[in-house]
C-alpha cells in the first residue's frame, strides 16, 4: 500500500498543517507549516517513500533535538506517522549571511562576531558527536530578533549525502570559509555553495588571503582564516583543526548585540511621575469628558424633545461645586509644592532626604606617549625600535614587532623583550588596550612604573594566547610614567617567533 500524497493542507500527527513548499530536491521537501497546537510556524521536512536515507535523517534529527545551544535550530519532532517520515524544526526568520554580504564585505569585527557565535555552537555540537559538514552562507542567519542562528545541523549532511573522514576538520574549514566570505565578500570554495558570491581569487595555486583581497582586514583575523583553510600560507602557525580551536581563536571578538524589541505603545497615555532634573518633560493628561447620562443621550437623537424641568438650575449648582473643588485642589497643590521647595535639602527631624546621592563617574581620556622604543634590557637594548612608532599611530596597517627568534624561549638568549611606552610624566593608568595582531600563543606581562628599569615596574596584568586584542582595565588606577608590554614567551607568527603590537592605547583618569 502506497503512502498518501503529501500536499498543501496535509496535517501530520493531527497537529502540523503543511502550507507552503519552500524547497524540493532529491526526494525531500521543505515546507512552511503551522503547529496548530501552539499556533506558531514551523519548518517540516517530508520525504518520498523511496528516499534512500530515511533512517539516517531521522537519527541525525533526533541527536540534534537533544542539543540545547540556542544558536542551533531546535528540532521538535522526527518520526514516521501514517506512512510519512518527517522532521519538524524551528522556523527561523531573518537574513542569511549570503544576503548580508551580497553587496560587499561586512565590517570585519561584525563578520568575526557572527562566525564566532557559529563556531561556539559547532563546538557544542561536536561535543555531542554531531557534525554539520554543509556550512555555507545560507545556513548562517541573523534573525529578526537580533541573534545568530545556525541552520541544518546534521540533517543537511544527510539530505545532500555528504560525509567526511575528519568531520571536525571539515567543519573548521567551513567556519574559515564563512569568515573569509564575511571579510572579503568572496567565497573560497565551490561556486555552487557560495550562494551567488563571487569565487575568491587564486594565486600561487591557492586562494588569496583575505588581506590580499580586501584592504583593512585586521591581521589577526587574516591569520585565523589562514590557519583554518590556507595553512600553506602560514607554515609557522599551528593550523586550526576543530571548531573548539576556531572558537577559542575568536574568543576576544566582541559579540553582536541583540536588536532592541520596541515596547508596544499603550492604548491610553498615563501620566509619568518624574522631575525635570531627570530630563523628562511631562504633559498634563487630557481632561476626560464623561458621556452624558443615558436620558440625555436619548434626547440628542430627538432634537424636538424638551429638556427636563429644573435641569438648568441643577447644572448651574453642579458646575459651581466643581469649580470650588478645583480651586481647593489647586490651592492645596500650590501650598504643598511651596512647602517642598522651601524645605528642599533640609528634611524634618527623623526623616531621610528623598534625594538620591549622585554616583560619581570617573572620566577617562586617552594619553599619547611622548616616545616609544623596543625594550631589550637583557640583550643589546635594541629590539626593533625603528618599528616602534607604528604601534601608537592609530593605523592597523603599521605595527611594532620584535626581532625574529628560532624558538619561543628567545633561543635561550634572554628571558624577555618588550615595547616600552614613555608617557612623559606619571599618570593614573585606568585601561590599556593592546592588539597583538596575527600572532599565536606566547605570554606577555603588562608592567607600569615610574622607572624604566624592568625590576622597578609592577606587573599589573598577564596575557596568554597573544592573538588579537587584549584589554586590561583597573578598578583603581595604577600610577606610573612607563608602560611596558613585556613578552616572556614569544608567540609564533608567519615569519617565525616574534612579538607584535599593532596598536597600544593608554587611557588615564582625568
Amino acid at each position: 500500500m502506497s503512502s498518501p500524497a503529501v500536499e498543501p493542507g496535509t496535517k501530520l500527527a493531527d497537529r502540523f498543517r503543511l502550507e507552503d513548499r519552500v524547497h524540493e530536491a532529491g526526494g525531500a521537501t521543505l515546507w512552511k507549516a503551522i503547529d496548530e497546537v501552539l499556533a506558531r510556524p514551523v519548518a517540516v521536512h517530508t520525504f518520498d517513500p523511496d528516499f534512500p536515507r530515511l533512517n539516517e535523517v531521522v537519527t541525525a534529527a533526533r541527536v540534534a533535538s537533544r542539543l540545547t545551544d540556542p544558536r542551533l535550530t531546535q528540532v521538535f519532532d522526527a518520526t514516521e506517522d501514517d506512512g510519512h517520515t518527517y522532521v519538524v524544526s524551528e522556523w527561523v526568520s531573518g537574513e542569511n549571511f549570503g544576503d548580508m554580504i551580497a553587496g560587499g564585505p561586512l565590517d570585519p569585527e561584525r563578520a568575526a562576531a557572527m562566525v564566532a557565535e557559529a563556531a561556539e555552537a559547532m563546538a557544542h555540537a561536536h561535543e555531542a558527536g554531531l557534525a554539520h559538514l554543509c556550512l555555507t552562507p545560507r545556513q548562517l542567519v541573523w534573525t529578526a530578533g537580533g541573534t545568530v542562528k545556525l541552520l541544518g545541523l546534521g540533517v543537511d549532511a544527510v539530505l545532500d549525502d555528504v560525509t567526511s573522514d575528519d568531520p571536525a576538520r571539515a567543519d573548521t574549514e567551513g567556519l574559515g570559509r564563512l569568515l573569509y566570505a564575511g571579510l572579503t565578500g568572496h567565497w573560497p570554495g565551490d561556486e555552487r555553495d557560495g550562494g551567488g558570491l563571487p569565487v575568491a581569487p587564486v594565486g600561487d595555486g591557492h586562494f588569496c588571503t583575505p588581506r590580499q583581497v580586501t584592504a583593512g582586514v585586521p591581521g589577526y583575523l587574516d591569520a585565523i582564516v589562514c590557519r583554518a583553510i590556507l595553512p600553506e600560507t602560514r607554515r609557522s602557525l599551528e593550523p586550526l583543526t576543530t571548531p573548539a580551536d576556531f572558537a577559542e581563536a575568536l574568543a576576544s571578538v566582541a559579540r553582536p548585540s541583540p536588536m532592541p524589541i520596541p515596547a508596544p505603545m499603550p492604548m491610553t497615555a498615563l501620566p509619568v511621575a518624574a522631575s525635570r532634573s531627570e530630563g523628562v518633560d511631562t504633559e498634563a493628561p487630557r481632561r476626560h469628558t464623561p458621556p452624558p447620562p443615558h436620558h440625555q443621550q436619548h434626547q440628542q437623537h430627538h432634537p424636538g424633545a424638551r429638556p427636563a424641568a429644573g435641569g438648568g438650575m441643577l447644572n448651574k449648582v453642579a458646575m459651581t461645586v466643581v469649580v470650588l473643588l478645583v480651586m481647593a485642589a489647586v490651592g492645596l497643590g500650590a501650598w504643598t509644592l511651596g512647602r517642598s521647595i522651601g524645605n528642599a535639602g533640609t528634611p524634618a527631624p527623623g526623616e531621610r532626604s528623598a534625594t538620591p546621592t549622585p554616583i560619581a563617574t570617573v572620566a577617562v581620556r586617552e594619553v599619547k606617549p611622548s616616545s616609544v622604543i623596543g625594550f631589550d634590557p637583557l640583550g643589546d637594548r635594541e629590539e626593533g625600535s625603528r618599528w616602534a612608532p607604528g604601534a601608537v599611530d592609530g593605523k592597523e596597517s603599521t605595527d611594532w614587532h620584535s626581532e625574529t627568534y628560532d624558538s619561543a624561549d628567545f633561543g635561550r638568549l634572554k628571558k624577555g623583550v618588550g615595547l616600552l611606552l614613555d608617557m612623559g610624566r606619571s599618570i593614573p593608568v585606568k585601561q590599556v588596550s593592546i592588539d597583538f595582531g596575527g600572532t599565536s600563543g606566547g605570554t606577555a606581562e603588562l608592567r607600569i612604573g615610574d622607572s624604566a628599569e624592568l625590576t622597578a615596574m609592577d606587573v599589573v596584568a598577564k596575557f596568554n594566547g597573544l592573538s588579537g586584542k587584549k584589554t586590561f582595565a583597573a578598578e583603581n588606577p595604577h600610577k606610573g610614567r612607563y608602560v611596558l608590554v613585556w613578552f616572556t614567551e614569544m608567540p609564533s607568527s608567519p615569519e617565525g617567533f616574534r612579538g607584535q603590537v599593532v596598536e597600544a592605547k593608554i587611557m588615564a583618569t582625568k
